[in-house]
C-alpha cells in the first residue's frame, strides 16, 4: 500500500527534522510543502529525504494542502495522510487514522481531538472548534466532533476527485463539503494531541471568522437551492403577509401605512433576489460540472 504523508509547513525549522525522522519509520514517502518559509524548513526537509514542494511566498494553509494533494496524485499515492508540522500530533496515531481506509470503511478519516476523553485542548480552542464543527455539520448533514483537525487520511479516490481551492484555514471545511456532495464516506477516529505549549500560529478569532465565511461560501456553491432558495421563500412569505396587511389596513382605515408598505416591498424584493440567485447559481454550477465531466 502506497501511503504518503504530507506536511504543510511554514517556518518550522525547530520541529521539522524530528517529525520527518519519526515518520520515516512508517513510510519513506513524505511530502513537505514549504509554504514560503523564511527559515531553513525547506532545506532541512530536503536533506532528510522528503519530497519538498516550495512556495515562493507564504500562500496559506489551504494552498499548502492543495499542493500536497497535487504532489500525492503525481506520485500515485493510494492514501495521503496530512500531518501538522508543529509537533502536536503523535506518529503512533497514524495507523489508527489510516485503518478505516485500508478496511474500505471510509474515504476520509479525521483524527478527532474530542473522541479522546483525556484530551488537553485549551478551552478557548475547544469552544471555537465546536462552533465551527456545528456549522459544518449542518452543511454536510453529518455529526462530526472535530471538523478542523488537520490530521486526516484521504483515499486515492478522494485525491482524484477533490481539488481544494481555499487559500486559508477554510480548506478543512471545503474538503468536507465537497466530499459530502460526492457521497464520500467520512469517519472519525480518536487521536491524542500534545498541547505542551502554544504552538499555534493562527489567531483564533481570524481563524474562526475565515472558516465560517468559507463554510458559507462553499455551502452556497454546493447547495444553492437550499442556501438561497429557503431564505428566499421565507422572505417572500413574509413580504406577502405584509402586503395583505397593508391592503387590509387601507381597506379598514382608508390610510396608507408607509412603514408596513416599506417592509412589504423590501422583504418581497429581497425574497425574489434570493430565489433568482438560487436558480441562476444552481444552473451555473450544473453547467460547470457537466462541462468538467464531474
Amino acid at each position: 500500500m502506497n501511503i504518503v504523508i504530507g506536511i504543510p509547513a511554514y517556518n518550522e525549522e525547530k520541529n521539522i527534522a524530528s517529525i520527518i525522522l519519526k515518520l520515516k519509520k512508517i513510510t519513506d514517502k513524505i511530502i513537505v510543502c514549504n509554504d514560503g518559509s523564511t527559515d531553513l524548513t525547506g532545506e532541512i526537509a530536503s536533506k532528510l529525504g522528503a519530497i519538498v514542494v516550495n512556495h515562493e511566498k507564504n500562500l496559506g494553509y489551504g494552498s499548502a494542502i492543495r499542493s500536497l494533494f497535487q504532489k500525492a496524485k503525481e506520485i500515485d499515492a493510494e492514501i495521503l495522510v496530512t500531518f501538522d508540522a508543529d509537533g502536536q500530533h503523535r506518529t503512533s496515531d497514524i495507523n489508527t487514522v489510516v485503518e478505516p481506509i485500508l478496511k474500505d470503511q471510509a474515504d476520509i478519516v479525521i483524527g478527532s481531538r474530542f473522541l479522546d476523553k483525556d484530551n488537553t485542548v485549551p478551552e478557548y480552542r475547544k469552544f471555537g472548534i465546536k462552533v465551527i464543527t456545528k456549522v459544518t455539520n449542518v452543511s454536510i448533514n453529518q455529526k462530526l466532533t472535530d471538523s478542523q483537525s488537520g490530521f486526516r487520511a484521504y483515499s486515492r479516490k478522494v485525491l482524484s476527485e477533490i481539488n481544494p481551492s481555499d487559500y486559508g484555514m477554510g480548506v478543512s471545511t471545503e474538503i468536507l463539503i465537497k466530499a459530502s456532495s460526492k457521497g464520500f464516506k467520512i469517519v472519525e477516529v480518536p487521536i491524542k494531541v500534545l498541547y505542551e505549549e502554544n504552538t499555534s500560529t493562527h489567531n483564533p478569532v481570524s481563524h474562526g471568522t475565515s472558516v465560517l465565511f468559507s463554510t458559507m461560501k462553499f455551502t452556497s456553491i454546493e447547495h444553492p437551492l437550499q442556501f438561497y432558495g429557503i431564505p428566499g421563500i421565507v422572505l417572500s412569505g413574509i413580504g406577502l403577509f405584509f402586503i395583505v396587511w397593508v391592503i387590509q389596513y387601507f381597506t379598514d382605515f382608508g390610510n396608507f401605512p408607509p412603514v408596513l408598505a416599506l417592509i412589504a416591498i423590501g422583504t418581497t424584493i429581497l425574497g425574489a433576489v434570493f430565489l433568482v440567485t438560487s436558480i441562476i447559481l444552481y444552473s451555473l454550477v450544473n453547467v460547470v460540472r457537466e462541462g468538467s465531466g464531474k
